[in-house]
């Protein structure tokens, strides 16, 4: 089995997407780690707030196959893919890490280049893999969140 991480984001509809989410992707994996839910501005436009999370879980299937999953559970929440890559998402599911495999290929890069680039998916990333390392850079994912420029992109915890 391997241990994958997914990144779970939607500005739209954002707390029925989300729950909804979890619960597609716990029916089709089992059960789910998950990080806290953090708040987040938009990157790259101005749209409504985030809500951004990371899960984890096990599965047998390959990152091909665990790829399409998340587009089915994206495509049944409504995801519109014509809006560009800095758009408003009714909900946005990145496949991150697959174990510590590496790949490149149409469709697919293993570890996802947005775990070094963005706080939203660092931050919950480190808090439920503090000390697993980045197959590309081998820190510690808790190490790459202390030295990331958090004041940057600021983000907050959801208020329960």
């Amino acid at each position: 089995m391997a241990k994958v991480y997914v990144s779970v984001g939607s500005n739209i509809d954002r707390e029925h997407n989300i729950a909804s989410a979890l619960n597609a992707l716990a029916r089709e994996y089992g059960a789910l780690e998950q990080s806290t839910i953090f708040e987040t501005e938009a990157i790259g436009f101005s749209g409504d707030l985030f809500l951004n999370l990371v899960v984890a879980f096990e599965t047998s299937q390959s990152p091909q196959q665990v790829s399409a999953g998340l587009r089915r559970i994206e495509d049944a929440h409504g995801r519109n893919r014509g809006g560009g890559r800095f758009s408003s998402r009714s909900l946005d599911l990145d496949l991150l890490l697959y174990d510590e495999l590496i790949v490149d290929e149409p469709g697919l890069i293993l570890p996802r280049p947005e775990i070094l680039e963005y706080a939203f998916v660092l931050r919950p990333l480190a808090e439920l893999a503090a000390d697993s390392r980045h197959p590309v850079t081998g820190q510690s994912y808790a190490a790459l969140w202390d030295r990331f420029d958090a004041a940057s992109q600021p983000m907050w915890p959801l208020a329960e």
